[in-house]
């Protein structure tokens, strides 16, 4: 399914190796449809970037978003399943394990900005047995020091552990538009709307309220960068009016959904 669960998707195959040719390497994949991967786990880092397009990688304790410039970073061993957007334009490093302290050891949004993007475009330009002495290596060594630089952007949504509130999200995942308020959900859960209310805060850290908003903002991200109209986003996302899902997206984003874009 889509990032919002509401589209199927065509399944995208994971690069089978047994090893890394190099310390970094590089895959470039031009994705015309919806794509997602099975689940799946490796033993080396991940660095999922998209020129173009917008990627989602699912984990068991959250999803991350990446828009250009940005991208996820996965750590080595981690289960998850990464979804794009149609017409993506997609960049992937993979990095041996062993070269990347002190990089994150969680998994994480990165913000990438333009000499970042730049080395991360020359470099998926380079062979990929390239020449870890010369100046291909340098350049390798350049870019994972601009990557342990790059900083975290809060793109992600926590999903909680209790199997009542996992009910609830997947729910709201496939249609985030749904207004019902907490108490309106208790009932269907068979749980209480206080009950409900302290689990959320203690499985995610946000309110019911707050993990809905970013829910529908975070869904957001691929029409816009598709450049849907931001008045049909906001119907979408179940806004009532344009002006108080641009107020919304400000808060949570820190920019308008047109500032957001810009590289």
């Amino acid at each position: 399914m889509s990032p919002n669960g509401q589209n199927t998707i065509a399944e995208r195959s994971v690069p089978q190796l047994e090893r890394l040719p190099r310390p970094l390497y590089a895959r470039n994949e031009s994705l015309r449809r919806q794509t997602g991967t099975p689940r799946h786990s490796h033993a080396w880092v991940q660095l999922t970037y998209a020129i173009q397009g917008v990627l989602h990688v699912r984990t068991a304790v959250g999803s991350f978003v990446a828009p250009p410039q940005r991208a996820i970073w996965i750590p080595a061993g981690l289960e998850h399943e990464v979804l794009s957007s149609p017409n993506t334009e997609m960049r992937s490093l993979y990095v041996d394990d062993g070269h990347v302290d002190p990089l994150p050891g969680s998994c994480r949004v990165l913000g990438v900005d333009a000499l970042t993007r730049e080395l991360i475009r020359s470099f998926c330009e380079l062979p990929v047995e390239y020449d870890e002495a010369g100046p291909d290596g340098r350049l390798a060594q350049v870019l994972l020091d601009r990557l342990r630089m790059a900083p975290e952007v809060h793109l992600s949504l926590p999903l909680p552990s209790d199997p009542r509130l996992r009910t609830l999200c997947s729910r709201l995942q496939k249609k985030p538009d749904d207004d019902r308020a907490l108490a309106a959900w208790g009932e269907s859960l068979g749980v209480s709307e206080k009950t409900l209310s302290r689990l959320f805060l203690r499985d995610t850290g946000l309110t019911f309220r707050a993990w809905r908003q970013r829910l529908r903002l975070l869904g957001a991200l691929t029409p816009l960068e598709q450049g849907q109209r931001v008045t049909d986003v906001a119907l979408l996302c179940g806004y009532d009016s344009t002006s108080a899902f641009i107020a919304a997206f400000r808060q949570q984003f820190g920019a308008t959904p047109g500032e957001f874009f810009r590289p």
